[in-house]
């Protein structure tokens, strides 16, 4: 009974004095009733058979009392007695060599593992090092001798029995070492404190580390931003249509190969932050602030000024292109008529200042006359051409071509001479006018061959310059009313033909004439300069442009008609590309509202989804190659298709952001789930309740709805509560109620998660009960990374009782979560 009071701590019923046998029966019932009141079931142990010095039986009694007295109550991880004790050993004796302990007998017989559970808790007072298998002796007398004079563990065995026996007692051994486990309790109670300091300096470790990796990642981005709009924003135009181009080859590159990246970063980085704020949110850490100017939302921001950018930069290319070939579609016709008209003009400045006349005979007179009068008309059906000229190099200046300045020094001097003819064919026919009262004979035949050979000479140099005009179209319509023009001009030979014949007799009809009356004509027509042989020649080239017209015509109807492939080519892919990815946006709104099954069923079954659809991307890489060959070939319009390309690019983007951030919230929940402790059935009755009262199906409730969904899952609340409970799922007052903060608020109410105040307890029981704990504490309680980390964090004590080195941790506890600033 006396042994029973000191080892329990309590006080037993009061024992009979007297020395007959029924006292001491009586006694030892007492005992065996106090044992059984423990919840101790004794079998086969009578308290006559004690009284009578039953050695087998009092040594069975006793090991019950310390079974249920000093190994009972040891627990690690939830195990037996025996179990737990044996794990403790198991834990603290792993990291020494030869500390191998499985069982309670022949582990123990080389005496080191007794010795590494004194230097685990205590090194000061056994040098391991120095230990040797081989010396089980030595090892055992060490640690018992240690243990009695250090730890005030008394010695229970005998150093020469264990070794020499080949299965020591398992009861004794078990028994010695329950000493080593309550004499080091305090130490464990430190471990275990120790051990949820760790816990939460990890989540705090890894929250920051996440915090800078989000800052980063939207630093560069932003950054990358920064540089690229001015290079879209510039839009200093090039002069030739070869470095146009090549801009559009560098955007196109930008749009290939350099922006496809950055749309992954943002979309990662969006995963990133929501992940961040489910973390912090199961761990009861205050939301993440980015820093100025980082926010998701700047981010967004950004973009869409990027995009925006963007499309006008593709805008700005394909004008300039379009204006850039208008340009020297121009600039080749001016020179082309330039040209003609130089060629025609040249001499007749020189021909206009002759003084013949002076010396004419009538005849001579009257052919000068007419033959300027024919020049006139000449002069006059060129007018057209002057003008079409300055209304070329006027439309030139008014594009901006990069030419101008010659363009316009040419087409000035083309007026300046234009100008100074018509001032000398004045002059000159005043002259002639003067001298004609003088002159009244003249050669009829030569004057009507001068005024039908002049305007016939024109038409064919008219038709020379348009069947040799260069011409530029973008669709079979126009091609084919350019190829219509020329059958109608065609159509008008026969009837010219018969022209230069007629033309052609009347200068026969001279020659009989001159040959029949032998008159002096210098055998050549004095009223113009255009010979029969100049129209035949210039017939024959009229007759030879005609087929090459033909040819072009027929190239370029060909390359319309491999445009109009082009265009039904793309088209029909966009056609069903366009259709195809907002079908998916509809699929993933309708999944990520109708999910069954559990978290991981549905995760699985997104990813397979996401695969499918990254798989369609081939198509997407091909639409592109169509869209880069159409305009290679200058195509800028399609009446096929209501898509463009940019249409699809911007589908494409925005069907990859809602998959990745879809399969992200379920990943959330699995995270939340997992941290709270919720399973899979509360999971499946929370999606099925907020289902149930989403009724618009736009994957969020409204205030109503949800007030609806908490009395359908028991809530009984007035207005204040609702209010509180709303401030909670929607901070930010938006009026409706995601799935995540439904999720978050339902685990809310039954989860268990660390707080400060069980932080702050466990700091004090690593500190041992003070108000403050020192750098060397918690280097000897923690890992060195997060003894490291609580050091540099830690504010001074500077309590009373402070001493040199101490470190307040109170206010880093509360801190931790949020509470007040360290």
């Amino acid at each position: 009974m006396l042994l029973l009071e000191v080892i329990s701590g309590e006080r037993l019923a009061k024992p009979e004095r007297g020395k007959m046998r029924v006292h001491k029966i009586s006694n030892v019932n007492k005992a065996l009733d106090f044992i059984a009141s423990k919840g101790v079931k004794l079998v086969s142990i009578g308290a006559e058979e004690i009284v009578d010095g039953n050695v087998k039986m009092t040594l069975g009694m006793i090991w019950t009392i310390i079974l249920r007295f000093a190994i009972q109550d040891i627990s690690v991880e939830e195990t037996s007695a025996k179990e737990g004790l044996l794990l403790w050993c198991q834990r603290k004796t792993a990291p020494y060599k030869n500390g191998n302990i499985q069982n309670f007998h022949i582990s123990w017989k080389d005496g080191l593992g007794f010795c590494a559970l004194i230097h685990r808790h205590r090194p000061e007072l056994i040098d391991y090092g120095k230990l040797r298998k081989d010396d089980p002796l030595t090892n055992l007398n060490t640690a018992f001798d240690v243990a009695e004079k250090y730890l005030d563990i008394p010695k229970m065995l005998d150093a020469e029995d264990i070794v020499g026996t080949a299965r020591p007692d398992e009861k004794a051994i078990m028994t010695y070492v329950s000493s080593f486990y309550h004499a080091f309790s305090g130490a464990q109670k430190a471990e275990t404190a120790a051990n949820r300091i760790c816990k939460v300096l990890a989540v705090n470790q890894e929250n920051e580390q996440l915090m800078e990796d989000y800052e980063k990642l939207a630093s560069d981005l932003l950054e990358w931003i920064r540089r690229t709009i001015p290079w879209l924003e510039n839009r200093v135009p090039e002069n030739t249509m070869h470095a146009m181009q090549q801009k559009l080859e560098d955007f196109r590159d930008y749009r290939r190969l350099h922006k496809p990246p950055k749309v992954q970063e943002k979309c990662q980085l969006e995963i990133n932050f929501n992940t961040l704020q489910t973390k912090l949110r199961l761990s009861n850490r205050p939301a993440f602030m980015p820093s100025e100017g980082r926010m998701v939302s700047d981010i967004n921001n950004a973009w869409g000024c990027l995009e925006q950018v963007e499309k006008g930069y593709e805008e700005w290319l394909l004008n300039e292109i379009r204006r850039l070939e208008r340009l020297d579609h121009l600039a080749e016709k001016f020179r082309q008529k330039a040209s003609i008209h130089e060629a025609w003009t040249d001499g007749k400045e020189a021909m206009l200042r002759q003084k013949d006349y002076e010396t004419a005979t009538l005849s001579e007179i009257k052919a000068l006359l007419k033959k300027h009068e024919a020049f006139e008309s000449d002069l006059a059906a060129h007018q057209d051409r002057v003008e079409q000229i300055a209304a070329i190099a006027q439309e030139l200046n008014e594009l901006d071509y990069y030419d101008s300045p010659s363009v316009n020094a040419r087409c000035q001097k083309i007026c300046d001479q234009w100008d100074n003819l018509g001032a000398l064919t004045q002059k000159r026919r005043e002259a002639l006018e003067r001298t004609e009262k003088l002159l009244e004979t003249i050669d009829q035949l030569y004057l009507e061959y001068a005024k039908r050979a002049a305007p016939f000479n024109n038409w064919m140099e008219g038709a020379m310059e348009d069947l040799q005009d260069t011409f530029i179209v973008h669709t079979i319509e126009e091609i084919q009313g350019l190829t219509t023009a020329h059958e109608q001009f065609k159509a008008t030979l026969p009837d010219a033909d018969k022209e230069r014949l007629a033309i052609l007799g009347i200068h026969n009809e001279v020659s009989k004439i001159v040959q029949t009356y032998h008159v002096n004509m210098a055998g050549t027509n004095p009223y113009t300069t255009i010979t029969p042989q100049e129209i035949n020649g210039k017939w024959d080239h009229v007759r030879q442009l005609v087929p090459r017209r033909d040819q072009a015509l027929t190239e370029e109807h060909a390359r319309q008609q491999h445009n109009e492939r082009l265009r039904k080519q793309f088209g029909a892919q966009a056609n069903v590309i366009g259709p195809w990815i907002q079908t998916k946006m509809e699929e993933i709104g309708r999944i990520s509202i109708e999910m069954h099954g559990t978290l991981e069923d549905q995760l699985s079954h997104l990813r397979q989804y996401e695969k499918s659809i990254v798989n369609y991307k081939p198509k997407i890489d091909q639409l592109e190659g169509d869209h880069q060959l159409i305009q290679e070939a200058l195509i800028f319009d399609n009446k096929h298709t209501n898509y463009t390309m940019e249409h699809i690019r911007v589908g494409w983007e925005q069907l990859l952001t809602t998959i990745a951030r879809t399969i992200n919230e379920v990943e959330n929940q699995i995270l939340t789930r997992d941290a709270k402790g919720i399973s899979q059935e509360q999971m499946n009755e929370f999606r099925a309740s907020f289902n149930h009262f989403d009724r618009k199906k736009t994957g969020m409730m409204d205030t109503d709805d949800f007030r609806a969904c908490l009395i359908s899952m028991g809530y009984n609340m007035g207005e204040a509560e609702f209010a509180r409970i709303m401030s909670i799922v929607d901070p930010n007052r938006l009026g409706v109620v995601t799935f995540q903060a439904f999720i978050d608020f339902m685990s809310r109410e039954t989860a268990d998660t660390d707080t400060a105040d069980q932080v702050m307890a466990s700091f004090k029981i690593l500190a041992g009960d003070k108000n403050y704990i020192t750098m060397d504490e918690l280097r000897r309680e923690l890992p060195p990374d997060q003894a490291e980390y609580c050091i540099a964090r830690m504010a001074p004590y500077t309590g009373p009782d402070s001493v040199p080195g101490a470190l307040d941790y109170m206010s880093f506890s509360t801190a931790l979560y949020g509470e007040s600033d360290l």
